[in-house]
């Protein structure tokens, strides 16, 4: 797994200023007669001809104030009647360094590509554009028009731009199918390494579904065509010269290319290129639950075969699916006819559904294996939701920051001890808590002799009060790198019990 420290390095390597490089050339003696493989392009030169018109240098320009530029030194505290006061007054006036000054010009340099020679559409990656003041698309014949921003998707790292192309005639490439790509196949990649300008690579598919921790959609195709500092933004073509993929991020410890290279897939790209064409912004579908990995216990837990799909943690208040259609300890396997390995496969296929869509959904609910119909919401309504809440996000990865009405921890089904479940219950008036709706077969709950109805009180020694309490009480306690959870339960009556529940 690729630590956030790493890959925020390695996303900084893929686009930064022109800088100029001294390359030692080493003559390798031949040692076998070089022959072309009967099924390997003998030549790309047709193919890069005709591509190059339609890739581009995308460079950026932002107003840094202050000292907050990168490399910027504050200027010196001087004693009172210095001779140096003056000299260092107008230096620090003229770079933009004092306080009071402009600030300084900080300059970036990526890649694009143009869709739509028409309409003068280009597209990059949001971390190329990101924060700039000014932004500059220069063409392979030497013309430079100056771009709006359309919109951009942080999730995918994804930008459109606009140019108006003044009678100046563009070419453009279109999207291929990524998902018809196999490893082992040719691709090219075309961009602006070093800020040189106009420069073709190519390799091969090394791998695909790569998840590197940037994002909620993670998907990546891995490539050893060569991808270095400025091919941000920049395409990855197949054989067809298609685009198939976004080049946006490199593993490297030196920051050049060492054959590890990361696009973004051209069927999570497009979906989004449409959508911020469309609407400036993106519309994303929302299941409105939390959810975890199946683990091989869980799995056995739940009476599952095998392992797979995505567990059903918790369910969203005010969501799509707070209506009883899914449930906590659900574990959802099919989505729309599409089947969820994998718990990160599922915000990835619900995103990419459209809002309002009346959607088939295949759970395991208490081992038995059904369909439920779910219509789904639009995520960035839930993510309003959670912001209003609780003044942060964090939908994709789960709805963890959104209240949820029930949810599904150390085996039990929790939920909100309201008027309705006291009465299912028969829970006295003067008990509070989080009450307990089911318990799992198998479980470490079960195995402590703990039944539905039962409320949890108190967890490690404090009040909970909603079933996110819980949540967050044992998400706490495992990070502290605790082994157990100590319960206070009250009966129905009121009558209290500690129970310890193993939680690994």
């Amino acid at each position: 797994m690729i630590s956030d420290t790493l890959l925020r390095a390695a996303r900084r390597t893929l686009f930064a200023g022109a800088t100029a490089f001294v390359v030692g050339i080493i003559a390798v003696p031949s040692f076998v007669t070089p022959t072309i493989a009967s099924d390997g392009p003998p030549s790309v030169a047709d193919l890069a001809e005709r591509l190059l018109g339609a890739v581009v240098n995308i460079s950026t320009s932002q107003t840094v104030k202050g000292t907050e530029g990168p490399g910027a030194v504050p200027m010196p505290q001087l004693p009172e009647g210095s001779p140096f006061q003056d000299f260092f007054d107008d230096f620090f006036k003229n770079r933009g360094g004092d306080k009071g000054g402009g600030g300084q010009k900080v300059q970036s340099l990526g890649s694009g590509f143009v869709i739509d020679a028409d309409q003068g559409i280009v597209v990059t990656n949001n971390h190329v554009i990101a924060d700039a003041d000014d932004i500059e698309v220069n063409f392979s014949d030497g013309v430079t028009l100056r771009a709006t921003l359309v919109g951009t998707d942080t999730k995918t790292d994804v930008a459109v731009l606009k140019v108006d192309p003044k009678g100046h005639k563009l070419t453009a490439v279109k999207f291929g199918d990524s998902t018809r790509m196999r490893v082992g196949d040719w691709v090219m990649a075309i961009g602006n390494p070093f800020g040189l300008g106009g420069t073709v690579t190519v390799g091969i598919i090394s791998a695909r579904n790569r998840d590197i921790n940037s994002g909620p959609y993670d998907d990546f195709i891995q490539t050893d065509a060569a991808i270095n500092r400025g091919n941000s933004g920049g395409p990855l073509f197949n054989a067809e010269g298609e685009v198939i993929g976004i080049n946006t991020a490199i593993i490297s410890p030196s920051g050049g290319s060492i054959g590890i290279g990361f696009s973004i897939p051209s069927q999570l790209a497009a979906g989004v290129v449409d959508q911020l064409r469309q609407y400036g912004e993106t519309r994303r579908g929302w299941l409105g639950v939390r959810i975890q990995p199946v683990t091989d216990d869980i799995a056995e837990s739940l009476g599952m075969a095998t392992a797979k799909g995505a567990l059903v943690a918790g369910v969203i208040k005010g969501g799509p699916v707070d209506n009883g259609t899914v449930q906590a300890g659900d574990v959802i396997i099919k989505f729309d006819g599409k089947d969820i390995h994998e718990m990160r496969d599922l915000p990835r296929v619900v995103a990419e559904s459209p809002v309002g869509k009346a959607v088939d959904v295949v759970i395991v609910r208490k081992g038995v294996e059904q369909t439920v119909k779910v219509t789904l919401g639009r995520l960035e309504d839930g993510e309003k939701l959670a912001t209003g809440e609780n003044g942060n996000t964090d939908q994709d990865k789960g709805d963890k920051t959104a209240p949820v009405s029930t949810a599904s921890v150390l085996g039990m089904t929790v939920g909100e001890l309201n008027d309705q479940t006291r009465q299912k219950f028969g829970i006295a008036a003067d008990v509070s808590g989080v009450v307990i709706t089911d318990v799992a077969k198998d479980s470490a709950a079960a195995e402590r002799g703990i039944q539905p109805g039962e409320v949890i009180t108190e967890i490690a020694q404090e009040s909970v009060g909603t079933p996110k309490d819980v949540m967050d009480r044992i998400g706490a306690l495992k990070e502290q790198g605790r082994k157990n959870a100590l319960l206070m339960l009250a009966s129905k009556t009121g009558e209290l019990r500690f129970v310890t529940i193993r939680m690994d």
